[in-house]
């Protein structure tokens, strides 16, 4: 009995310019067909770095608007924390016990001790004046910022808008 079914075809491997790390390479003498490469002198073996020239024609400015509202939140928060921190540091220094003295004894007469800073600066009111404040600012930063994204959009309708050169990293 012959075999009657057709030879499989053969995986196509296109030929290599460089054989690989476990290839067998043709001696000097052998004709191999594949001459060794030789490395060039005098050229730079550094990497090129790409480069990349664009242009920032629009903001968005709803984009804007929330990316200013949680950076302004953020600033808020830290208003906040470093208010209070300040005020207890300045509490166990003794500031407010002393300038309050002093101002207590300024403002005082015979009949009234005077203007009692220490009550008047006291960490809760501190803070509530501190928290209204960061409430205007977010409210103020979100507003400007969006503000600056139509201006933005504005002038890069006129100009062409800003250019970046932006270079990979390596």
């Amino acid at each position: 009995m012959t075999d009657t079914r057709e030879p499989q075809p053969q995986p196509y491997h296109p030929p290599q310019a460089y054989a690989g790390p476990g290839a067998q390479r043709p001696e000097a003498g052998q004709g191999g067909g594949a001459a060794q490469r030789k490395p060039r002198t005098g050229v730079r073996t550094t990497p090129r770095t790409r480069k990349a020239r664009l242009r920032v024609a629009k903001a968005d400015p709803w984009s804007v608007m929330k990316v200013s509202f949680l950076l302004s939140i953020a600033l808020g928060i830290c208003t906040v924390v470093a208010s209070a921190v300040l005020w207890m540091v300045m509490d166990a220094m003794g500031v407010f016990s002393t300038v309050g003295g002093t101002i207590s004894e300024a403002t005082g007469s015979n009949e009234s001790n005077g203007f009692d800073l220490q009550s008047f600066l006291s960490l809760p009111r501190v803070l509530i004046f501190t928290s209204v404040i960061a409430v205007i600012d977010v409210v103020l930063m979100t507003a400007l910022a969006t503000l600056g994204a139509f201006i933005y959009n504005l002038s890069a309708g006129f100009v062409g808008g800003v250019e970046l050169t932006l270079a990979e990293d390596e």
